[in-house]
């Protein structure tokens, strides 16, 4: 099969160099699309060849679909990648990129436009059986309306987005007065962030563990799973270490688990890679969450367990190949762990931009996916996340030993990272007993 010869990349940091590594390795041309805040940054560098496409502000240059469009025209990119975030599931950059002869490396816009709505893919997800967390399924036209189903459904409750995504548009209300409050408030935030107001109601569940299939589509009907990733540990509803396999899970609750994803994507007949999320509560019943229409910061832990490229399948898919292994040669082997670098306030979370005047990182045997080299500068335009360490043990118990000693070694100078805290959830309790939830965090004091 004979691959794209040139691929535009419309991401920045980690991502945008992930992804013309795998290029490179395949003999791929990459083009790299940056702003004027990223001019030095070090994917710009390693692509085989960089584009300015405007300002700092995302509006003006990452998110600018034309000037994106019109780049890979120019410069003859056959396809592009969107990494994750920006345009990476807009519906109307895949119809761009259609209209104008471009590959999207990614799903058709119809799915993506369905699985981005939380409402309509619970829809979909119930009919292929999927369970679902109990809540309505049509948006609440009026506050009266919102409180009817919440007396029916009884508090607590979850204010949702339907086109929410990474902690946005998401309000617990435990009772009436705080359904009222949140209400209008929620719909405004909806329609700022997603340009869409549409908002419902789902229950509650209570410490629950947050765990993820990964899965891959050919366009020849296939889909398989590589197994499930454990993204608990999270602050202000955003991961900030994952692991793979999950340790919540025995052999039976994750065969159950993998196989309903599997049946979930096929029922909407999805293409390319892309995620299904699943919340468990205390009773290890699980419930479809929302699916990832693309490729998944932490889907690293993924690759070191099966030994699969992600990027590569995301191409030969996209260039029209079947999966390149069938769900019994996917084979799981050991235990990875992934730690998210912020540059941010380990006790606050706040942003914490400025230049990097040092940076040591270990030799050993482990993966470090950077955005930065010693030198670079963390825009406060951009997520502030400016790496990941990916380390991979013959047991979870090795992994998190490896994790340690990998912290230990990391230096970072001239500005504040999350580093103190990835050191302390690695000597947690909970988290070295396997037995924690999303309200590892906020509960246990992990700060300092």
């Amino acid at each position: 099969m004979t691959y794209f010869k040139k691929v535009l990349i419309a991401n920045r940091g980690e991502i945008a160099r992930r992804i013309i590594r795998t290029c490179h390795e395949l003999g791929i041309h990459t083009v790299a699309v940056y702003s004027e805040a990223d001019a030095q940054a070090p994917f710009v560098n390693e692509a085989t060849e960089a584009v300015c496409i405007g300002p700092a502000q995302a509006k003006k240059s990452y998110l600018n679909i034309e000037k994106i469009i019109q780049t890979a025209k120019e410069t003859k990119a056959e396809a592009i990648h969107p990494g994750y975030g920006f345009l990476s599931e807009n519906p109307e950059f895949v119809i761009r990129c259609q209209e104008e002869n471009i590959v999207f490396i990614g799903p058709e816009a119809a799915k993506m436009k369905l699985m981005g709505s939380k409402l309509e893919s619970r829809i979909q997800m119930q009919k292929a059986g999927v369970p679902v967390v109990p809540g309505s399924d049509t948006s609440l036209g009026s506050i009266e309306e919102a409180l009817t189903v919440a007396e029916e459904l009884g508090y607590p409750l979850m204010l949702k987005a339907s086109a929410g995504g990474g902690g946005i548009g998401m309000k617990l209300v435990e009772n009436r007065e705080e359904l009222i409050k949140a209400f209008d408030e929620t719909i405004k935030k909806a329609v700022s962030f997603f340009n869409d107001g549409a908002v419902f109601l789902e229950k509650w569940i209570s410490k629950p563990r947050h765990i993820e299939v990964q899965i891959a589509a050919d366009v020849y009907g296939n889909v398989v799973h590589l197994f499930e990733r454990e993204c608990s540990v999270q602050r202000r509803n955003q991961k900030v270490v994952e692991e793979s396999p999950s340790p919540f899970l025995d052999e039976n609750l994750r065969k159950e688990l993998l196989e309903t994803a599997v049946r979930g994507v096929k029922e909407i007949g999805y293409t390319n890679v892309g995620t299904m999320e699943f919340i468990f509560d205390e009773n290890q019943n699980f419930y479809f969450l929302e699916m990832n229409t693309r490729l998944q910061v932490e889907h690293p832990v993924t690759e070191e367990i099966t030994g699969i490229d992600l990027v590569e399948w995301q191409l030969k898919i996209a260039a029209g190949e079947k999966l390149p292994a069938s769900q019994e040669e996917i084979q799981m082997t050991g235990h990875a762990i992934e730690c998210r670098l912020y540059a941010e306030d380990p006790n606050t979370y706040f942003p914490s931009p400025g230049t990097i005047s040092r940076l040591a990182l270990p030799e050993q045997n482990i993966r470090l996916d950077f955005a930065v080299a010693e030198g670079s500068v963390v825009s406060p335009f951009y997520d502030p996340m400016i790496g990941k360490i990916i380390v991979h043990g013959v047991n979870r118990q090795t992994a998190i030993e490896t994790m340690e000693r990998t912290l230990e070694h990391i230096e970072v100078e001239g500005l504040t990272t999350n580093l103190p805290l990835l050191e302390r959830i690695m000597k947690n309790d909970l988290f070295t007993a396997g037995d924690y939830t999303t309200q590892l965090l906020a509960e246990q004091k992990v700060q300092s």
